[in-house]
Parts: C-alpha cells; sequence; structure tokens
C-alpha cells in the first residue's frame, strides 16, 4: 500500500466516527494550548522584567553599602549600612583612576509628602547629582534638570516624575509652581518624560521627585551629621567596559575603605545583567513548573488515544482479518493504525496551536499581562502532540499488527 493510500485510509477512519474523533482530540488540543500560554506567559515575564531593568539605565552598575549594626548588637541587612560617602562618588567619576567610568550618581532618599494647595501625593523623593539624569537615560518633559550651581547653592528646586505631576497638579503646568515636601517649599524645575515601567507604587519610574542631592542632606531628608549616602549609580563608558567598570570601581572602593581582603568589603556592586538574570531565574523556575503541569494535560491526551484506538482494534477486527487474508503485511496494519493516530495528533495540535495564538492576541488584554509565544514553540507543540499520538498508538497498532487473519475472521 502506498503512503497517499495509507493516508487516504488513515483520513477516512478518523472521519467515520467524527464525534469519537474530536473527543479524543480534545485532550491534546487543551494540553497543547496550556503548555503554549504558559511558555508565552513567561517569555513575557521574561522580557517585562528586561524592559523594566533596562529602563532604569544602560551599562549601569549600583553600588551599595553593606549591612549595620545597633549598640544592641542587632544587625541589619545588606545596604542598611552607611558605608558608602559622597567622596567615595567623586573618587569613582575620576577618569584618572577609573578610565572605563563614564560617571557617577550618588543617591540618598525617602518618602515624602508632597503639598499644592489642598492637593497632596506621597512619593519617593530621591537627592543626587545632575548626571542621574543621563546615567537613568531619562529624559525631560518640560523644564530643566539639576544643575551645578543647583548643587554647590543648595537650591530648593525639584523635578518630578509625570506620574507625580499629574496627580498635583492635574491639567495644570507644573513648570514655576511652589510645591511644599516635608515642610520646606521647593520650585518645581522640570518634569520628567514618562517612561511607563512597572504598575505598583515601589517599580513605578514616573512617580517620584529628583532634588539636588545637597537640598536632601542639608535641608529635607535630615542626613547632614554624615557624609554616607544610600547607594552610587554608575555608568560604563559602553557595554563592552562594563566589566572594566566594575573591576575598577571595586579596587577603588577596597582601597578607600582600607579593606585588604575583597572578602570582607562593607559594600556590594551589581550589575544590570545580574538583576536580569536574578529575575528571569524566578520566571523561568515558575514557567517550567506550570508547563510540566500543563503537559500534564498532553498526557492524558495521549492515554485518550490509545483507549480509542483499542476500542478502534476491537471495532475492526474483522476488518484487519480480511485485509491480512487478502495479503496486508503486518507492517501495513501497524503502519495504517500509526497513521490514524498521527493524524489525530496533528489535527489535535494544530487546533491547540490555534487557540495558544488566540490566547496571545486577546488574554494580555484581560490579565493585564504580555504573552510572548515565540513561533518555535508553536511547531514544538504540534510536533509534541503528533509525537505523544504516535507514542501511545503504538500498543494498539502492534496488538492490531498480532491478529491472527483466522482469529481476526472468526470474531463477533
Amino acid at each position: 500500500m502506498s503512503w497517499g493510500n495509507l493516508l487516504a485510509t488513515a483520513i477516512a477512519a478518523v472521519q467515520w466516527n467524527r464525534m469519537r474523533s474530536v473527543l479524543t482530540m480534545l485532550g491534546i488540543v487543551i494540553g497543547i494550548a496550556a503548555i503554549m500560554v504558559t511558555v508565552g506567559l513567561g517569555e513575557g515575564a521574561q522580557a517585562k522584567v528586561k524592559s523594566t531593568i533596562s529602563a532604569l539605565g544602560s551599562n549601569l552598575l549600583t553600588v551599595s553599602p553593606g549591612s549595620s549594626s545597633s549598640l544592641q548588637g542587632v544587625r541589619g541587612g545588606l545596604g542598611s549600612g552607611s558605608t558608602l560617602t559622597l567622596s567615595d562618588a567623586s573618587a569613582l567619576s575620576n577618569s584618572q583612576v577609573a578610565p572605563a567610568i563614564e560617571s557617577t550618581a550618588p543617591i540618598v532618599s525617602g518618602h515624602e509628602t508632597l503639598t499644592f494647595g489642598a492637593t497632596n501625593w506621597t512619593t519617593t523623593v530621591y537627592g543626587t547629582t545632575p548626571s542621574w539624569l543621563s546615567i537613568r537615560s531619562r529624559t525631560l518633559e518640560e523644564g530643566r534638570f539639576l544643575t551645578s550651581s543647583d548643587m554647590s547653592s543648595s537650591n530648593n528646586v525639584i523635578v518630578l516624575g509625570a506620574v507625580t505631576a499629574q496627580e498635583l497638579f492635574g491639567s495644570k503646568t507644573a513648570l514655576g509652581q511652589s510645591v511644599d515636601v516635608g515642610g520646606l517649599p521647593m520650585t518645581v524645575i522640570g518634569v520628567l518624560a514618562p517612561v511607563g515601567t512597572g504598575t505598583s507604587a515601589t517599580s513605578n519610574q514616573d512617580d517620584l521627585a529628583v532634588v539636588p542631592i545637597t537640598t536632601a542632606k542639608y535641608s529635607l531628608l535630615g542626613t547632614s551629621s554624615t557624609d554616607s549616602v544610600q547607594s552610587i549609580l554608575i555608568k560604563s563608558t559602553s557595554a563592552a567596559t562594563l566589566s572594566a567598570a566594575y573591576q575598577e570601581a571595586n579596587k577603588e572602593l577596597l582601597m578607600l575603605h582600607g579593606i585588604t581582603d575583597p572578602a570582607n568589603a562593607d559594600f556590594t556592586i551589581a550589575t544590570e545583567q545580574s538583576l536580569v538574570s536574578a529575575a528571569t531565574s524566578v520566571s523561568s523556575t515558575l514557567t517550567a513548573l506550570l508547563g510540566g503541569i500543563a503537559a500534564v494535560s498532553l498526557l492524558v491526551g495521549g492515554v485518550g488515544v490509545m483507549n480509542i484506538m483499542l476500542v478502534s482494534v476491537t471495532e475492526r477486527t474483522k476488518e484487519i482479518g480480511l485485509r491480512k487474508a487478502l495479503g496486508a503485511t503486518p507492517s501495513v496494519i501497524r503502519r495504517q493504525f500509526l497513521a490514524e493516530a498521527s493524524i489525530l495528533g496533528a489535527f489535535g495540535g494544530a487546533i491547540g496551536g490555534a487557540l495558544g495564538l488566540l490566547g496571545q492576541l486577546f488574554l494580555p488584554s484581560v490579565i493585564k499581562f504580555p504573552i510572548e509565544i515565540p513561533g518555535s514553540v508553536t511547531a514544538l507543540s504540534i510536533l509534541a502532540a503528533i509525537s505523544i499520538s504516535l507514542i501511545f498508538g503504538v500498543y494498539p497498532a502492534a496488538r492490531a499488527a498480532r491478529l491472527s487473519p483466522i482469529d481476526a475472521l472468526r470474531s463477533e
């Protein structure tokens, strides 16, 4: 029997009982669609994480202080210490000391309530330097950013994020307005262009306020008693020099802090890639877990194919006997039933793939989360459906091939 005749016979057998074939494929359809959507959610989560972290700034290193200890011996976590200073940031920005570092931006921050007339809004206020704008890869929607003059004079000026400006002023212009920040009147000199990342108060990069670090330390946040800062942002000269910038910053800080053993460093340096890797690792693990759960339904679909094929073998015992009596070899019978199983898998996989792609189009607007299904996943899912059907169709096909023609023709 030619492959064309074999395929035509298999399609006819599948169509002979359409309802049973549809119900058999249902498990495969659900399994394939579930796997595709699950993988798509994982890919979407990873893309969102990378986009969010990249929006914080390119070629970026973040230096955080070590842990703190109270007089009572209570130790704080990493980042709670006061081991980083403005002097550290100034030293790292020296091109003679660290040629791979383009610029640095020391940061202090705190939550403050901003008041304009009868309207108030609580947000994170960052005290920093003019280089923060380029390091964070931000632009201005209107007005200007902080200048060296603002720094040296500790001017009471403030730059607002797009969300913060909207909450305080609505449709009014923010430029030139005076806002009360923790009891200190400050003039709005600029509004940052929105970046649209993050949806919560802790991650929305459009909900913030930026002031000169000298103003923040001496007048606003009450940290003037020390030279310490909460973190230092470092921008390398290019992506290629990021590793060199890391090494230079680490070496210089160890020297400045008088630390001879790097294991005892009182600071940590994190790269953008390390943040991406950590976040995507969690996302990948969750995707694999959910994908495994979804794959169970595909296995259930395979079991359904095997059961229906066994029923089909029992119902068509005389047909099998007649074919063998007319000269059909066991291999021909085996190929016929395997072809029927693969057709069920192919149609089920195609329908499941189509449902998965439809989910990619319509589910994001419902669940408010991106779904990205690579084309390779669609192809592999359909191939997996066919493979599962073939694997679970082997036993029924072998059973049909082993039937004796005489016993088959004699059966009732």
